[in-house]
């Protein structure tokens, strides 16, 4: 009899929470056929089996949250399988057939041969509506189940777009209220959070950056057919002024008495998700282009929206940044990806009347942002020093270029 653990899948984690299996007791499983789907504080993830059998019991009930190494269930393993003497294929193709042709006789199979295509929010979904997500139809060529879809097998013909919350009520005739449930990736990141603010010693500087010149540039690159997004120009800008103040993609070792000043720029960048917030990384985000720039944070933004990130996807950030302004955000006080020593956040871009190097009072376009750093590590003047020399390169993008040459 085989245990199936919780493992670390990713950043060290302690816990999981188990959302659901995937098979049930008295299943045959293949090997890295998917068996359970786990919570992390970044993402939700399938296990896979690590050896062909039969599913013989389920130890963990679903919601349960527990600490990496607990077992999950068991596998009486088949050894045949090992050598080769696993059922014919002409017998697995078989049943796909039958399951196919019980589909369209609208009986639909229980089979675990038949695995629909969803991402792990649209399963969530699902679950939380309590609706099986192999009765719903899908609307994709590929067969895929959407959002969309299970939406509109709720609602009828009528598309809902915005994720549903399970609200349970509480009876109480003096304050009646409702609950949501605090777990998952929103219970991580509250630990998270609450971690970093009783660690780091927060200090949030303020600026204002001058952006007409690159909105200008952007614009005149959408023209000639080149689309660039101005979070690009950011993390560019954010690679040059770290390599010039390297206290800011550090990090420190009270253990050892030491502050480690990373030599890689791996840019953290914090993403709005219906599950909550994760913080997809570029990698060496110094050695790529303004253009590769653009076309990886493009991917990681929509991964992350999708529930698609892998791990490797959310590791090794030196530094983060936050760009809320297109929600509206005017400011605000961003904490600490810890153990990182800062992070900075880009706010609403205003126009409003400045002073030009001709001294004439002409309508621009002016971004807030805010810095919060590690106090035991940095100090405001060098803080200050570093917005000043990020708001140079944005404010005069030909110097942005220069630096690239």
């Amino acid at each position: 009899m085989l245990d199936v653990k919780l493992h670390d899948i990713g950043e060290g984690m302690t816990e999981g929470e188990i959302v659901q299996y995937l098979v049930q007791v008295g299943d045959k499983v293949t090997v890295d056929q998917p068996l359970v789907e786990v919570q992390t504080d970044k993402m939700t993830a399938e296990l896979p089996s690590p050896c062909a059998g039969i599913v013989k019991e389920i130890i963990i009930e679903t919601g349960e949250t527990v600490q990496v190494g607990t077992s999950l269930l068991c596998i009486e393993e088949d050894f045949s399988a090992r050598i080769g003497n696993e059922p014919k294929p002409e017998l697995s193709a078989a049943k796909e057939v039958a399951a196919i042709v019980s589909e369209k006789a609208g009986k639909f199979s229980s089979t675990p041969f038949r695995r629909v295509l969803a991402a792990p929010y649209t399963r969530k979904i699902a679950r939380e509506n309590n609706i099986t997500i192999e009765d719903v139809p899908s609307s994709d060529p590929s067969g895929r189940v959407t959002e969309e879809d299970v939406y509109r097998f709720i609602e009828g013909k009528k598309a809902v777009k915005e994720p549903i919350i399970e609200v349970q009520p509480v009876t109480s005739n003096e304050n009646p209220s409702d609950e949501i449930s605090f777990k998952g990736i929103r219970k991580q990141i509250a630990r998270k959070m609450t971690h970093s603010l009783l660690t780091i010693p927060h200090v949030t500087h303020f600026d204002e950056v001058n952006m007409t010149n690159i909105i200008n540039m952007r614009d005149e690159l959408k023209m000639a057919g080149e689309s660039v997004s101005l979070s690009a120009f950011f993390i560019k800008a954010l690679t040059i002024s770290l390599k010039e103040f390297p206290i800011f993609n550090a990090e420190l070792d009270e253990a050892n008495d030491r502050i480690v000043l990373k030599r890689n720029y791996h840019i953290g960048i914090a993403t709005n998700t219906a599950n909550g917030l994760l913080v997809p990384v570029v990698h060496d985000a110094d050695k790529k282009t303004i253009k590769d720039l653009h076309r990886v944070i493009k991917e990681l933004t929509e991964k992350a929206i999708t529930g698609k990130l892998k791990p490797s996807e959310m590791q090794n950030s030196t530094f983060t940044m936050s760009n809320v302004g297109p929600l509206g955000s005017t400011g605000a006080t961003p904490i600490i990806n810890h153990p990182e020593t800062a992070i900075i956040a880009f706010h609403k871009t205003k126009k409003q009347p400045i002073v030009n190097e001709h001294d004439e009072i002409v309508i621009g376009h002016v971004m807030t942002l805010s810095m919060s750093f590690d106090h035991r590590v940095a100090d405001g003047a060098t803080a200050v020093a570093f917005t000043n020399r990020f708001s140079s390169l944005i404010e005069q993008p030909h110097n942005l270029l220069l630096e690239m040459i």
